[in-house]
């Protein structure tokens, strides 16, 4: 599979995305509404409400990577943020599996676990796939909507549906504003102080292009670790005391459980707030 279609290629997961793949020898061609800031590789405006030319578009690839979604888009109301990212992404998946296309790679979103954890606490921590979903908005309502639709055209098709629930997306840049979070654990408990770099989000649907499965999954791509300063464990008891705390990798990790990417796509995070803030 060297010939991949990237949706929403000129966005901050799209763009990061598109280099990966580009570095490793694939041939891309970003499909969006909007042109790139930077022109890494072939680019046609394509509107995703329309079968038709998401149809041409898809038309000649191998694979394609769906990045195309917005979780609050300004001006819009719940109804059509809903309404846009199903319809968009049955378009894609109904393109993919008219043309045969080999696999199907896409934007899930960990706010189908429960997010924002207000209403409904985490079963238990690290959370995983094996978790119940609770969408608490619209656009978590329609990624779990997103979620069933891949699972039925894949069982239609034959053809791999690789949902990514990624967490909070962050260039590197973004990691000054980090210590800001700090002193007061509450303020991100809103997804268990959980984050993941853009280049990870990169190699993580670069993997999922090359991992040897069948059917439809969706797999949970966060960072090895947490927002936070303050052990893992000792955030779950000063913010969720009764939430059962599963053994950590190491004091620091994460609390959204990336075992699965792990063991099925062979994904590893790489990059750490820790890191670059240790650089400056």
């Amino acid at each position: 599979m060297k010939r991949i279609v990237v949706t929403g290629g000129s966005g901050k997961a799209g763009d990061a995305t598109v280099l990966d793949l580009l570095d490793h020898g694939y041939d891309v061609l970003n499909i969006d509404i909007r042109p790139p800031a930077i022109a890494r590789c072939r680019f046609q405006q394509i509107d995703l409400t329309q079968l038709g030319e998401t149809i041409e578009a898809l038309h000649g690839a191998d694979a394609v990577v769906h990045l195309a979604a917005n979780p609050n888009p300004a001006g819009w109301s719940e109804e059509r943020m809903f309404r846009h990212n199903t319809g968009t992404t049955y378009n894609i998946f109904r393109a993919a599996t008219m043309l045969a296309l080999k696999r199907v790679v896409w934007a899930s979103s960990e706010t189908t676990l429960g997010l924002p954890f207000e209403r409904v606490a985490p079963v238990y921590a690290p959370i995983d796939e094996a978790a119940p979903l609770f969408p608490e908005s619209s656009y978590a309502l329609s990624k779990v909507v997103s979620e069933t639709m891949a699972q039925q055209f894949s069982r239609w098709s034959g053809i791999p549906f690789i949902g990514l629930r990624f967490s909070n997306i962050m260039r590197p840049e973004a990691y000054d504003q980090f210590p800001g979070f700090w002193a007061d654990p509450h303020r991100r408990k809103w997804n268990l102080w959980g984050y993941v770099d853009v280049r990870d989000v990169a190699q993580s649907c670069r993997r999922s292009l090359e991992a040897d499965v069948q059917g439809a999954h969706a797999f949970i791509i966060a960072a090895a670790d947490t927002v936070m300063n303050r052990p893992s464990a000792a955030l779950m008891a000063d913010v969720f005391p009764d939430v059962p705390l599963l053994p950590l990798a190491h004091p620091y990790a994460t609390l959204l459980g990336i075992g699965g990417a792990q063991r099925h796509l062979g994904y590893v995070p790489r990059h750490s707030w820790r890191d670059h803030l240790e650089e400056h």
